[in-house]
């Protein structure tokens, strides 16, 4: 069985609602980020960044990194493009998702990752939330005319509704980015997603 390490409203947020998604039943672990819990030797073990989200395989072998995992949920549940191109498509999204947009969020939240001079955090945090506003208007257009990122439901989506609620967070306006909030409405009636913001308290 599939252990699932995850915090409220983290990234973890989108593996938890593909394996919600999924039927099957799994492990969740929640974290509580605040005290500290992922950074305790047990998890550093699994885990050696001490983040969310791990995943724990059914051999008991540690699974890190939504651009590990996602990919591995979307193939083990039918949630994943098996034609070459489109699965390379896809790659290419977890990977704009991961090392550009999720990036700038950490600009806004752990500016202290990129400096010591806390002198310097308010600038960082500043163009953080700029670049990462600018991201999410990419998002929509990458939404523009479509129903999923990909041709049905994939693993990108939910890894892309978590950029959406965490828009919410920073006050963006993404009220005006109308495919993206679209595609919102379109995620929050799904019964997974429904059940994974209830779980981590999250409101849209």
């Amino acid at each position: 069985m599939l252990t699932l390490f995850y915090a409220p409203g983290a990234c973890s947020m989108a593996p938890h609602i593909v394996l919600e998604e999924s039927g099957e039943k799994y492990d969740p672990k929640r974290m509580d980020l605040a005290k500290g819990e992922q950074r305790t030797p047990e998890y550093m073990r699994i885990h050696p960044l001490g983040r969310v989200p791990a995943l724990k395989l059914d051999d008991g072998a540690p699974l890190t990194e939504n651009t590990a995992i996602l990919p591995y949920l979307g193939k083990r549940f039918g949630l994943w493009p098996g034609e070459p191109l489109k699965e390379a498509r896809a790659l290419s999204t977890v990977g704009f998702f991961a090392s550009s947009v999720h990036p700038a969020h950490g600009h806004i939240g752990r500016p202290e990752r990129y400096t010591d001079d806390k002198g310097a955090f308010p600038g960082i945090q500043a163009k953080g939330k700029q670049s990462f506003h600018e991201y999410l208007k990419q998002i929509d257009g990458m939404l523009a005319g479509r129903e999923w990122l990909s041709d049905s439901y994939s693993v990108l989506d939910p890894y892309a509704f978590v950029f959406y609620v965490w828009g919410i967070r920073r006050e963006l306006p993404v009220k005006e980015l109308a495919s993206y909030t679209a595609f919102k409405d379109r995620m929050a009636k799904r019964p997974a997603v429904q059940r994974v913001l209830a779980d981590e308290g999250i409101k849209l």
